[in-house]
């Protein structure tokens, strides 16, 4: 039997979870893979600022479940049309961005429920999610698995944030340190001490309504801070720039400044 239990769900209340970002969007899943076997505890595949759609990021999923790794899926907006599909092709959590009011969050829920509850559309016979009809009872049971994990990156969301952490099921906040610091002033700056403040005060609200935090940074000093402050889910990396940081590390070994010049006898 399918095994249907969303383990990054399970685990956000009782231990903090290392996570990386899947920005390379193979259509085939292979660096997905490359990364599931890494051993994260989750990996965002990134429909928002990565060049993945409904077939690639399904591609991902499946390449992901052999291991467990967690996916987490981000998609471009908070579409109710495009969460339908990307539930029905299996994905458990999402992380939607750029939320910024109360109302806008109880539509995000609403529309990961099936009815009467929510809005979601019941086709599960022709979804990967249901294995196409054969896991029993999943209309009645995917609700309890879904994860809804809510981007506060604006100004307007984090005035609003209050508001928003009172939607029932929300089951965690991501704060989004770039565009959030942009939004203060501080544009590329996430690290600057006006902007860590209202990050600490963030974390700490999100926590006193009971809900779990969640950031990504790939500064050593501040994963460690977040951790320390007992972040939930943290993203510590991104696919895409390790590719890039090894890439130039390893010529760097060799390119000298000035390139060797071939002559008659040789290179000089």
């Amino acid at each position: 039997m399918v095994d249907t239990i969303n383990y990054f769900k399970k685990r956000l209340k009782i231990q903090q979870q290392l996570g990386l970002w899947i920005g390379l969007a193979d259509a085939d899943g292979y660096c997905a893979e490359i990364a599931a076997n890494a051993g994260y505890d989750w990996l965002l595949v990134d429909g928002e600022h990565a060049p993945n759609n409904v077939r690639t990021i399904l591609t991902q999923l499946q390449s992901i479940a052999a291991y467990p790794s967690q996916p987490i899926v981000r998609p471009v907006t908070g579409d109710v049309a495009l969460i339908k599909q990307l539930l029905d092709i299996g994905a458990q959590t999402l992380l939607i961005p750029m939320i910024e009011t109360a109302e806008h969050a109880e539509l995000m829920v609403k529309a990961t429920r099936y009815p009467p509850e929510g809005i979601r559309g019941v086709g599960a016979v022709l979804a990967r999610a249901s294995r196409w009809a054969n896991i029993p009872n999943y209309i009645h049971t995917a609700d309890q698995e879904i994860c809804v994990l809510l981007q506060i990156e604006s100004k307007k969301g984090l005035d609003n944030l209050d508001e928003i952490l009172q939607v029932e099921g929300v089951d965690g906040i991501f704060i989004g340190p770039a565009d959030l610091s942009a939004e203060l002033g501080y544009r590329g700056q996430p690290g600057h001490e006006d902007v860590q403040k209202i990050i600490v005060e963030m974390i700490k609200k999100i926590h006193k309504a009971n809900k779990a935090a969640g950031i990504f940074t790939a500064d050593e000093a501040l994963i460690r801070k977040y951790i320390a402050l007992g972040v939930e889910f943290i993203g510590i990396g991104v696919d895409t720039c390790l590719l890039m940081d090894s890439m130039k590390q390893l010529l760097g070994k060799f390119k000298t400044v000035e390139p060797m010049l071939k002559t008659s006898n040789g290179y000089n």
